[in-house]
């Protein structure tokens, strides 16, 4: 794990508040805990459900953006103008004028209502959401940074975050942080079918243990607010084999009546591994996001000139995973042990070099040879 250094002069100091407990659970926290679970897309939903404007600047900040700012300010009004130009003029969308005319803030509080400028408000914001994300991307691609660098800006953004968790006395026991080193990628390319560089999620990888069972949703609902928006995590990468959510959310008199308003994934279905080597009892919360960086004024400042017009803001792919400490004990008994899990993996890397896809020939022998029919070296010669 690389060393930690301070917070760039552009980054505020993080100031944990604390953990709502499931029993101040919004309908939204709710909902974000859920998609992040089930590895769904925001662009599925059919609407917000912000509460009030303290939420919404809680999302604008998980996105890096500083509404106080006047060049963010600006840039997101751009960035809406950009959604509402492509509706109309790609799929002949018609935008109501106070829809047009409305703030970043109000079009997501209008889309937390309910009615036809509700829909139009939601529409424009799924479009923002595409256009900010390949723009992040595109800025990060002109910069002159190398994955160690990029690395870097994540890894100091993460530890602000949960160190100040750690500082605040919350129910994490055990955080670790790291990047998978070279013999690992290579191990685990070579294990997959898609050999492809492209598709390892992990090169940046974080976990953290808290103390209870009934901490894992607090603390997602947290760091979504104050680390990585829900919107950012990547669709179909998501493993829940703990909890199941419909059942759980039944126990709780807080978060039952929540259910029949929920969109989408109010279901009790687990959503399991796909990795051919975990065992069969390996439980986790497990998902992948495109974390939203920002850049400091010195990065900027190496950027070509057509880099400023964009939001100063890249996206790095890293993942998470969320585990209670009497899961995480279990979890290192037996076949589900990380040290199995890698032996398993190993062998089959050992298995493919080898004999790529032939099958192993097994010899086979249907009966014993006649007496003196064996090997000529083994035969005995009479004196």
């Amino acid at each position: 794990m690389a060393e930690s250094r301070r917070p760039s002069s552009d980054a505020p100091p993080h100031k944990p508040d604390r953990l709502k407990t499931l029993s101040e659970f919004s309908l939204m926290d709710l909902e974000a805990v859920r998609l992040i679970l089930r590895g769904d897309s925001v662009i599925d939903w059919h609407r917000l459900n912000f509460d009030d404007d303290k939420q919404i600047e809680e999302a604008l900040r998980a996105q890096e953006f500083r509404p106080e700012q006047p060049a963010d300010r600006k840039r997101m009004d751009a960035i809406k103008q950009q959604a509402i130009d492509y509706l109309r003029r790609h799929l002949e969308f018609p935008i109501p004028k106070p829809i047009e005319q409305a703030s970043v803030e109000e079009l997501l509080m209008v889309a937390s209502s309910r009615g036809h400028r509700q829909t139009c408000a939601c529409t424009i914001l799924k479009c923002m959401h595409i256009i900010h994300h390949l723009e992040g991307r595109e800025l990060l691609f002109m910069l002159p940074l190398s994955d160690q660098e990029v690395f870097h800006m994540v890894e100091e953004k993460v530890y602000r975050v949960i160190g100040g968790m750690l500082a605040g006395g919350f129910p994490i026991l055990e955080f670790v942080g790291g990047r998978k080193n070279k013999d690992s990628l290579y191990t685990k390319l070579l294990s997959k079918q898609e050999t492809v560089a492209a598709q390892i999620y992990d090169k940046l990888r974080f976990r953290i243990v808290t103390r209870h069972y009934d901490d894992i949703f607090p603390v997602i609902s947290y760091l979504t607010t104050r680390l990585f928006p829900f919107n950012y995590v990547i669709p179909n990468q998501s493993i829940n084999s703990m909890f199941h959510f419909k059942s759980y959310c039944l126990k709780n008199p807080h978060l039952a009546p929540m259910l029949p308003e929920m969109q989408a994934g109010k279901d009790d279905d687990l959503t399991p591994s796909d990795n051919r080597f975990s065992a069969d009892n390996y439980r986790v919360i497990h998902f992948v996001v495109d974390m939203p960086v920002r850049l400091p004024r010195n990065i900027l400042e190496r950027a070509p000139a057509a880099a400023w017009e964009l939001a100063p803001i890249v996206f790095v792919i890293c993942e998470f995973q969320v585990i209670d400490r009497e899961t995480e004990s279990k979890n290192e008994l037996g076949e589900a042990s990380h040290a199995k899990y890698k032996d398993r993996q190993k062998r089959a890397v050992m298995r493919r070099l080898q004999m790529g896809m032939r099958e192993p020939k097994i010899p086979t022998r249907t009966s014993a040879p006649p007496p003196g029919k064996g090997p000529p070296s083994k035969r005995t010669k009479k004196p």
